[in-house]
């Protein structure tokens, strides 16, 4: 059962998809106010936890800490961190009581979570104008589930998207590319994909190729098809500033950048310099926009990531005179250590200043809004451009399209990756919390930058997160310019990191197949085992294990220099043991504690007691999958229903064969 209180004039974000009818009076649970500012309270019981938020720090259990719904550009995920680059404002109270809340409100959201007080929940917003739905449910799986259907279907891509991906922020040339295509085939390693990060850009900007290298870019595009590979580029946000420039000179004669208060063109500095953003809550602009997006397809590009949609703000030329200022009084006298300090805080702060994000509006149906007011809304916007632009180009074609910056909603459009996180070893681990937390917020096409994006990786970090990659359904090789290469065919013994890719290319019937029926029935294709085993009290705290699908649970190794880890079966299971030389080891284990040995080069899983999955041979890519070669492990006498389809069109029926072993 869903209610919907409204409170003062929401702005209409569309991230819901079903009509409720507005509810008088107050929610059942907590105490609202809402005079200054908007404030819910609710007084949790010791054995509350609360589940959601999607990309938020620490936990799938959120209890102990505060986090801030702010769209983010900050690649620094340490724990401290509040806001991330998505905005999702839905969480989940399960124990005593079960419900759930979802704030509609499309700028910044205080959520603390008995952090001030450790029984007290408090959201804070610092408007009082915003939707306020509340889900009541047997148990926070099924209240889930719910707001699932309430927010509508998650975005589906093509098969092929399920593959894994090469990519790195400083491949320039052609050739640059053609390298990483030549060595992975080389060593038989599976990939699809490369993605094309900044530089294949004619000086930064948006829908151009690199003169000197891409002039003959659709060629290029067939040459690497050839060679079964797909080139993925990246779109920013900014426009860059230059007459001559054929997407600047349109924006700016149709009005379609976002506008200062007086009217001109709001500027900001991005990789190209000085840009204007695109108004993408100004549906001409957002139609505009997106259908630039033919410009690369009819190169023959099949997908796209976005990116630098918080939107990201380097600097803008009013921050500069404020520093220019600041440093002027600074250089005139004897500094203290305070005016050094305040100097560093306003050097450190000039990106992403609040005040350069109160200084630009946008257009709504003729209504001039503030962007501070709405700035959640606008990664969420720039892909739903994307998406519906690809649409008109093809309406029944899946493009491969994931953002940065997201807000509920635009699960419908696009997936998201978790952004520039670092080669550390605890960013496994957030990468595996982060996962059912987004899957509870629409969210099923994620993965986070496999090996890390930013800092030097080592060939036992990257196999062990190779190792939980396989089952995102975003598995793609990431990294920055100026860092240690990562291609899996830097390291020696190349072969181990084959055999981890291979797997995923064994899996992926299963994967796609377990994606497919959480998107068709609003599910979920990763879940904590709190939400299989409510009833265990030890399986509630575990965060380090999860649920995929129906049929299986994984224990990632994410610590350095382990040989393996302890497990805890909530129920008897059979593991299942993919080693290095491809064949397959299984035992069963009986519910309880078990250390698992697991090599760098072994990827483990445990299916269900009475559960089987589907296994085939390896494949260098998704579309030389053999299906006839297709085996079942898990149980005697158990079933498993698969989905398949074409794997390009949206013709979705829901055609499962049901299997038998």
């Amino acid at each position: 059962m869903i209610k919907k209180y409204i409170y003062g004039t929401p702005f209409d974000t569309e991230a819901t998809v079903i009509d409720i009818e507005k509810t008088e009076g107050s929610p059942e649970y907590g105490n609202i106010s809402c005079e200054n500012k908007f404030c819910f309270e609710y007084e949790m019981s010791e054995k509350d936890m609360v589940f959601g938020l999607g990309e938020s720090n620490r936990g799938i259990n959120k209890r102990g800490y505060y986090y801030i719904s702010n769209c983010t550009d900050d690649p620094q995920h340490t724990e401290h961190k509040s806001s991330f680059y998505g905005a999702h404002n839905f969480i989940v109270i399960s124990g005593e009581k079960n419900f759930g809340i979802f704030i509609d409100y499309p700028s910044s959201i205080c959520f603390d979570i008995g952090y001030t007080h450790s029984d007290k929940l408090s959201i804070i917003c610092e408007s009082c104008d915003l939707d306020f739905y509340v889900i009541y449910g047997e148990s926070a799986y099924d209240i889930v589930k719910q707001f699932r259907k309430l927010i509508g279907r998650s975005y589906i891509p093509p098969k092929f998207a399920f593959g894994f991906a090469q990519s790195r922020w400083g491949y320039k040339t052609k050739e640059d590319y053609r390298e990483v295509a030549r060595e992975y085939r080389k060593h038989h390693i599976p990939i699809d994909m490369i993605y094309m990060d900044i530089d294949y850009m004619e000086d930064f900007k948006d829908f151009t190729f690199n003169k000197q290298n891409f002039s003959d870019f659709d060629e290029f595009v067939k040459e690497m098809k050839q060679y079964d590979y797909r080139l993925i580029p990246i779109i920013d946000a900014g426009v860059k500033i230059e007459k001559g420039y054929a997407i600047y000179e349109e924006g700016v004669e149709n009005n379609y950048f976002c506008k200062k208060e007086d009217g001109t063109d709001f500027i900001a500095a991005v990789w190209p310099g000085y840009t204007h953003f695109p108004d993408v809550l100004n549906k001409e602009a957002r139609k505009w926009f997106g259908s630039k997006y033919r410009i690369l397809t009819e190169k023959g590009i099949e997908g796209f990531w976005n990116d630098m949609n918080e939107p990201a703000i380097f600097y803008t030329p009013e921050g500069i005179e404020r520093i220019k200022n600041h440093m002027k009084k600074f250089v005139e006298k004897q500094p203290s250590k305070n005016d050094v300090w305040f100097m560093k805080d306003e050097m450190l702060y000039l990106a992403n200043h609040s005040s350069d994000y109160a200084s630009f509006y946008h257009n709504v149906d003729g209504q001039k809004i503030r962007h501070d007011k709405v700035h959640n809304l606008y990664g969420y916007n720039m892909t739903r451009a994307a998406a519906e632009g690809l649409n008109e180009i093809d309406s029944n074609r899946r493009y491969l399209l994931f953002s940065r910056s997201s807000y509920i909603g635009m699960h419908r459009y696009g997936g998201i990756w978790t952004g520039d996180n670092m080669s550390w070893w605890s960013h496994i681990l957030l990468n595996i919390k982060m996962m059912p937390s987004l899957n509870m917020c629409g969210f099923l096409y994620i993965g986070a930058d496999l090996g890390g994006f930013g800092g030097d990786t080592t060939r036992e970090l990257l196999l062990r997160w190779l190792a939980f990659g396989i089952f995102t359904p975003i598995m793609r090789n990431h990294s920055a310019d100026g860092t240690r290469r990562q291609e899996c065919y830097q390291f020696e013994k190349v072969e181990e990191l084959k055999q981890i890719i291979d797997v995923r290319y064994r899996l992926i019937p299963y994967i796609y197949s377990e994606y497919m029926k959480a998107a068709l029935y609003d599910d979920m294709y990763f879940k904590p085992l709190a939400f299989v085993y409510a009833h265990d009290d030890i399986a509630k705290e575990i965060e380090d294990q999860l649920i995929i699908g129906n049929e299986v649970m994984i224990a990632p190794v994410y610590t350095q220099n382990a040989k393996g880890r302890s497990v805890y079966l909530p129920e008897n299971m059979m593991m299942v043991k993919f080693l290095g030389d491809g064949s397959i080891q299984t035992e069963q284990y009986q519910k309880g504690y078990h250390y698992i040995a697991v090599a760098l080069n072994e990827v483990v899983l445990f299916v269900r007691e009475g559960k089987c999955i589907p296994v085939v041979d390896t494949a260098e890519c998704v579309e030389k999958i053999d299906m006839q070669s297709m085996q079942l492990f898990g149980y005697q006498n158990s079933e498993y229903l698969l989905y398949d389809d074409d794997g390009i069109t949206k013709q979705y029926t829901i055609n499962c064969k049901l299997l038998k072993k």
